[in-house]
């Protein structure tokens, strides 16, 4: 009995010796994810700048790692903006489409928005937001499983949108992958930083000024 636990015991710890960096990725992410959503610090862009990008680096460094190198720098910006000029484009038709739908209205319908403000806060979220998903995991899981770190971004990033509109909660699949494909292509989290942020304000103009 004593000889099969302990046979057990080194089979269960094998996996984890030979892939300790992706699971320390993997589990501090959801960690992360866990903590914010039941421990706020302040606003949601301030919660994101700690539990998305301060305490991800945080982890980096421990693993004696570069954050460059989880798709901070700039990457292939000549493959990049490709698609970020393909996205900001083809973004603007079917998004003035979807602010007509009645729950994605009511759901991001806001009197007392303020655009300026909006915005600002806007852009140090999304940039941790994208960080977190297309920078920390994606690249941190990238050597190990090659392009299904696509993939397994996905997962967390289409869990975090339950709760909202059914229409949202499906495009985060398509979505998701996109956007891991072009970071993953351009090196880079950058261009999913700008198309995020470019499609979640322009879907707030279109739903509270058109």
């Amino acid at each position: 009995m004593v000889a099969l636990l302990g046979r057990e015991l080194r089979l269960v710890e094998s996996p984890i010796r030979a892939n300790l960096h992706e699971l320390a990725i993997l589990c501090s992410a959801i960690l992360f994810l866990a903590i914010s959503e039941n421990h706020s610090v302040g606003d949601r862009w301030s919660d994101a700048l700690l539990y998305y990008a301060a305490l991800p680096i945080l982890v980096i460094l421990s693993l004696r790692k570069n954050p460059l190198d989880f798709g901070l720098r700039p990457g292939d910006w000549r493959v990049w903006r490709f698609h970020v000029a393909v996205a900001v484009l083809v973004s603007i038709p079917v998004l003035l489409l979807a602010s007509r739908a009645g729950s994605l209205r009511d759901y991001y319908i806001d009197e007392d928005l303020i655009l300026w403000r909006y915005c600002l806060e806007s852009i140090a979220y999304f940039a941790a937001w994208e960080f977190l998903f297309r920078g920390y995991l994606l690249f941190g899981l990238k050597s190990r499983f090659r392009e299904a770190a696509i993939l397994i971004q996905m997962i967390p990033f289409v869990l975090l949108h339950f709760g909202k509109p059914e229409i949202e909660v499906i495009s985060t699949i398509p979505m998701g992958i996109y956007f891991g494909y072009v970071a993953y292509r351009g090196n880079s989290c950058w261009p999913a930083v700008i198309i995020h942020l470019w499609i979640n304000v322009l879907f707030r103009v279109f739903v509270n000024y058109l």
